[in-house]
């Protein structure tokens, strides 16, 4: 059952204190300059920025109107700090940014919020900017933001763009991870992992979790509804960077079904493997999908990738709203509920699975430091296969670390543990390491607490 976590949650802008330490410095230097800030929607741009702006500085949440009627309306807010600015109609995007440097006299911020709408009516807005740029002659601060990553990459990001290169920051953000909103809402270890996994590092989400007493009745509110919030969240997503919605729906339909190799995404969808290749670097790039390799595999030659979903709450939406759509649209969601109750443990653990990696990737464990964990799996003999949750190599190439990952109660760590060893000693690169085994557990175990990392202890390493 994940009939749990009654925590009064308290979502206040206390996760992108790094991002806000860094918008508020490049804002207050002396000279004028031009920031861009991105990511994928609901993680909070625009809360980070008007957070960081003054009564004096502009905000303008750009839409697909055209460009006539959004320079009036920029204009009337600009307005508010040069009195008498919106009394003058502006024929192009040139004349406008000229009037504003012109009549500016003490430096201010203009941020324009999605602004590829902005760019959408007027294609030549980017090489206006530049040539203000680049005249060194602003008197003005510019933030631009966009939630397309394709679009903010092709327009600013790109070595082909006008703005290429003319930017003093660059933000981009990405998902909170689990330990920050374990602090801001005051969850122990076990349950922020257990919500994380559906929620993932999205601030939107977590706002939406914040108005209900369990983890249930969020997830029946916002996705088990036609009517909910997240009903539709994937499309929405997609909406701002993918061309062929359809195609990319279904592929993250069938990885989310087990459908990780290749060939069986190619063999669901009736595709010829080859035409999967662009569409699938496509979701790795903007982050819904992974690729998986087996340890000590190179990403190029390994022909043995696993395609995963990244993102949990895609994660969560593609294993258990997609193949349900129907249920829910006729407002049955008793067998829905029943589903997620069988396989929620099974589901929290392949997420504790990849957590577990990323505590040893990098960090040191024990006094040794490791390289990037990946999981491993094949043969080690014609009758034997073996898969091992966590394989990391330390730095001096003298260690290997090997990991189980178990989300589930009552674990016995000694068997773990020889069980662990015999699999280790099999590996076809194991004998020139010392092999450290470690124990990812839910739970204390019963057996030794030696090698047993819990919870409490994982969450120190994010």
């Amino acid at each position: 059952m994940f009939t749990l976590h009654n925590n009064c949650y308290g979502m206040n802008f206390v996760v992108r204190k790094e991002e806000n330490k860094r918008l508020r410095q490049v804002l207050s230097v002396d000279k004028s300059t031009f920031t861009v800030v991105y990511g994928r929607r609901r993680l909070g741009k625009s809360t980070l920025i008007t957070r960081s702006l003054n009564e004096n500085d502009v905000y303008y949440l750009a839409d697909q109107t055209d460009a006539i009627l959004q320079r009036e309306i920029l204009a009337k807010m600009v307005a508010v700090i040069i009195p008498g600015f919106d009394k003058v109609i502006y024929p192009n995007w040139s004349a406008f940014f000229d009037t504003l440097n012109d009549r500016t006299i003490q430096k201010f911020t203009l941020c324009i919020d999605e602004f590829p709408y902005l760019v959408g009516s007027s294609p030549d807005l980017p090489s206006i900017i530049q040539n203000k740029l680049d005249s060194k002659r602003l008197k003005f601060n510019l933030v631009v933001c966009g939630s397309s990553q394709q679009l903010m990459y092709g327009l600013v990001l790109d070595a082909t763009s006008p703005l290429y290169g003319r930017a003093d920051a660059i933000l981009k953000i990405t998902p909170i991870k689990v330990p920050y909103l374990q602090e801001a809402l005051g969850l122990s270890s076990l349950e922020a992992i257990e919500e994380y996994a559906v929620w993932g590092g999205v601030p939107r989400y977590w706002e939406l979790r914040e108005g209900y007493g369990n983890l249930r009745e969020a997830i029946q509110s916002n996705m088990l509804s036609v009517n909910g919030t997240l009903y539709e969240e994937p499309l929405k997503l997609f909406k701002d960077d993918i061309n062929d919605i359809v195609k990319t729906s279904t592929i993250m339909s069938y990885v989310g079904a087990g459908a990780h190799r290749l060939s069986e995404i190619a063999g669901r969808s009736g595709e010829i493997a080859t035409n999967l290749s662009r569409p699938l670097a496509k979701l790795i790039s903007l982050g819904y999908l992974t690729k998986e390799i087996p340890f000590g595999e190179n990403e190029k030659n390994s022909k043995r990738s696993l395609y995963k979903i990244n993102d949990p709450f895609m994660n969560f939406y593609f294993q258990f709203i997609i193949p349900n759509r129907s249920f829910i649209e006729i407002g049955r969601i008793a067998p829905i509920l029943s589903n997620i109750d069988d396989h929620f443990s099974d589901y929290v653990g392949d997420y504790w699975e990849k957590l577990c990696r990323e505590t040893v990737s990098g960090n040191e464990i024990d006094g040794v430091t490791y390289g990037i964990a990946r999981r491993w799996w094949g043969n080690v003999s014609r009758d034997e296969r073996v898969e091992i949750d966590v394989v990391a190599e330390s730095l001096d190439k003298k260690y290997l670390l090997v990991g189980e990952c178990k989300w589930s109660a009552k674990e016995n760590s000694d068997r773990l543990l020889i069980e662990l060893k015999k699999k280790a000693e099999k590996l076809p690169f194991a004998k020139s390491h010392t092999i450290i085994p470690k124990l990812f557990l839910k739970s204390r175990p019963t057996g030794t607490m030696e090698n047993v990392m819990l919870p409490d202890d994982v969450m120190k390493y994010q």
